[in-house]
């Protein structure tokens, strides 16, 4: 699995000019799936998310997870974080997983999130999304739970 994460002020999603998730102060997360994936993937970067220090403290250090500072995510899935565009001009997205196996990562990602103890809106899986945020910093990180 792969997940871009931004820090950020406020984000939403809206799917056909209707807001199906927004939140304050927290997290933006691209999740990605890819063939082999499994439970323990999502499990693992659910963790490593919530217990991420990037928001600073009082002396401006990167101190606080997104658990600390009481913030929310916001969880968009996204097959492109593995287009691969090493050849002609075409993304390939042949290392993205098949919808069926990649909804039930996805889902099973923010249910651990969730367990987390953090409040996680979502887009919809599928759906042609608008995504809009205020990147914060900016703070932009890229995890990959094969290496």
């Amino acid at each position: 699995m792969r997940v871009v994460v931004q820090r950020c002020k406020d984000a939403k999603v809206t799917v056909d000019g209707a807001v199906i998730g927004e939140i304050g102060k927290g997290l933006m997360l691209l999740v990605g799936v890819t063939h082999g994936d499994t439970e323990k993937d999502a499990k693992y970067l659910a963790d490593k998310i919530a217990g991420l220090r990037i928001f600073e403290d009082e002396a401006g250090k990167m101190n606080f997870s997104v658990t600390d500072t009481g913030g929310a995510i916001l969880s968009v899935s996204q097959f492109t974080l593995y287009g691969d565009c090493r050849k002609g001009r075409r993304p390939n997205f042949m290392a993205a997983a098949a919808p069926i196996e990649a909804q039930a990562l996805y889902d099973y990602f923010n249910r651990e999130l969730r367990g987390n103890g953090l409040q996680v809106e979502t887009g919809v899986f599928g759906a042609m999304m608008d995504v809009s945020l205020t990147n914060w910093g900016p703070v932009t990180l890229i995890l990959d739970s094969q290496g």
